[in-house]
């Protein structure tokens, strides 16, 4: 496929890419990197349920919180993969149509991930 398919992109409001404003959208949501976050996600959901395990296991420590900090390492990942699609895709958009809000939006969303 061409390049410039590689950066087209379609919005449906039922999932984590939803714009908090509420206001309709002229795109879709179906981003290029969509399957990556899945699959991070996915990894992410792993090393939870492998820390849950791990504490009703009673296994050591340590070892919990090691599979913590693989949980929210994948977590971050995850959140600066959607973070980069956004400003490439979503945000080009906005700007393209003057949409101001979903600058605030965005900004509002990078202050609690960055806490």
């Amino acid at each position: 496929m061409g390049q410039e398919y590689e950066h087209e992109h379609e919005h449906s409001h039922d999932h984590a890419y939803c714009h908090a404003h509420g206001l309709p959208h002229s795109h879709g949501h179906v981003h290029e990197n969509q399957k990556a976050v899945v699959n991070r996600l996915s990894r992410a959901i792993g090393h939870l349920e492998k820390v849950r395990r791990m504490v009703e296991e009673g296994c050591d420590c340590s070892e919990v919180l090691i599979q913590l900090a693989a949980v929210r390492s994948a977590l971050d990942s995850t959140g600066r993969v959607i973070l980069k699609d956004h400003l490439r895709h979503c945000m080009v958009d906005a700007v393209a149509a003057g949409d101001t809000d979903a600058i605030d939006d965005l900004c509002q969303a990078i202050d609690k991930f960055v806490k």
